[in-house]
């Protein structure tokens, strides 16, 4: 249940992690560039 538990409003905000979940969702959708650009250059030439 972890993933589907409430925001705790006492909880403070943290930079840090705001920081770390932004570098992951780019990291992510580069990852997935990359596949999309590797299957594209693949099957076209």
């Amino acid at each position: 249940m972890y993933f589907f538990r409430k925001k705790d409003p006492n909880r403070p905000q943290n930079f840090n992690l705001k920081v770390m979940h932004i570098i992951n969702t780019i990291a992510i959708i580069m990852f997935l560039a990359g596949i999309v650009y590797k299957l594209i250059e693949w099957y076209v030439l």
